[in-house]
């Protein structure tokens, strides 16, 4: 009896050297999570009424339970790592079905898809159109390399004051004569394509608190449209704030380029000439540099336009009961019926915690002190049951010498 007893506890306290062991292994593992060995007594009763005197008959390991507190957050800097601060999984898929993960050290393939380092792709949510994310679909996380498009100028915001001393030249107004104009404000526009062109608006003062605004695109004239000031020098004229100009045909195979100047914020005071710089609205075509990923798992692509758009949301997934969760290894994890199924939902909402960009959750084992401890108990148990298999040996063996004699 008490041999089986005292091997029951070895083998207890193997399984639990076993756990250690592998929790000790996993230290430097990303988004690794521990396990505790439990154990519960073996009762045996064979006969009735005899609980008071029976003896239990040994240990056994009830359940490897795994141990979901939070790993500690270190900075990297790369974009890509991902750690979630409180509660909730990344979604990941490898070709068979979803899974779950706290390891956010993914990467880019050859595909240009987010990838876990075993080739399981990351789920976002994608832009549903209207300025969100559509959660009732999963997607990969594809990092497109495409060119950002171009937007033709449409648009040109001038703040500028225009000397109220000034004088009406004497030359009818010409681009090659600066006698004839008393101001020249040059800005670079593009086109449907992306080129870039030189825009200048030239102003001609045409009496008292009157000035003609003329506007040539590469050398080409948009036109001409008069502006009024009144005697506190305060735009009247256009009462919209707005100069309409001409098409200008670039002939370049780009659509004809249509500008309108905002003058709302032009001044005639007794002050010199003086220009803010110019606003407009168009911009060349630009190529993808890098990514930015928020609290909430938007990710917003950048271009070097200067330009960004808003590709995915990363979606975040929880549980009712996380342990019940089954382990596949490579720290994933996959729904079970203890577990239930998976809450979906973003980061920084509700139930779920933050994303950190650039961070990653390290192993909630890397605190090895507190794993030796354990492993320092758990041998003591072994040496123990082990000394129970010699005295109990001995007992025996003085026993069989006594009734051999």
């Amino acid at each position: 009896m008490a041999l089986n007893t005292a091997l029951s506890g070895i083998n207890a306290a193997q399984s639990d050297l076993n756990v250690i062991a592998n929790n000790i292994a996993n230290a430097n593992t990303t988004g690794f999570k521990g396990s505790r060995a439990e154990f519960a007594d073996i009762f045996a009763v064979t006969g009735l009424n005899l609980n008071a005197t029976a003896v239990g008959s040994g240990v056994t390991l009830q359940e490897v339970a795994q141990q979901f507190n939070q790993g500690d957050l270190q900075t990297t800097g790369n974009s890509l790592d991902l750690a979630i601060n409180g509660n909730g999984f990344f979604a990941v898929n490898n070709g068979s079905g979803v899974q779950y993960t706290r390891a956010g050290d993914f990467e880019k393939n050859s595909n240009g898809f987010i990838t876990s380092p075993d080739g399981s792709r990351l789920q976002i949510y994608p832009p549903n159109g209207n300025g969100g994310f559509d959660m009732s679909t999963l997607t990969d996380f594809s990092w497109q390399t495409a060119q950002s498009s171009a937007t033709a100028t449409s648009s040109i915001t001038l703040s500028s004051n225009l000397p109220a001393s000034a004088t009406v030249p004497a030359n009818a107004f010409s681009t090659t004569d600066s006698t004839s104009y008393n101001n020249a404000a040059p800005v670079t526009v593009y086109d449907s394509q992306g080129g870039s062109h030189q825009a200048t608006i030239y102003y001609v003062k045409t009496g008292t608190n009157t000035w003609n605004a003329n506007l040539y695109v590469d050398g080409q004239s948009a036109g001409t449209q008069p502006m009024t000031f009144d005697s506190t020098g305060k735009l009247t004229t256009p009462t919209s704030g707005t100069l309409p100009f001409n098409a200008v045909n670039l002939g370049n195979g780009s659509s004809p380029l249509t500008l309108s100047l905002n003058v709302t914020n032009i001044t005639q005071f007794g002050t010199d000439y003086s220009a803010a710089p110019i606003i407009q609205n168009g911009f060349e075509a630009g190529t993808l540099s890098g990514i930015d990923i928020d609290e909430k798992g938007v990710i917003t692509a950048t271009y070097s336009n200067n330009q960004s758009t808003q590709i995915g949301q990363v979606a975040i997934a929880n549980f009712a009961n996380v342990q019940g969760l089954r382990q596949l290894g490579n720290t994933t994890w996959v729904a079970s019926t203890d577990s239930g199924p998976a809450t979906m939902g973003t980061a920084s909402s509700g139930e779920f915690g933050t994303i950190e960009s650039g961070q990653l959750e390290s192993s909630n084992t890397a605190d090895t002190t507190a794993q030796l401890v354990d492993m320092i108990q758990a041998q003591r148990n072994y040496q123990a049951n082990a000394q129970v298999l010699s005295t109990d040996n001995t007992l025996a063996s003085s026993l069989f010498n006594a009734v051999s004699r």
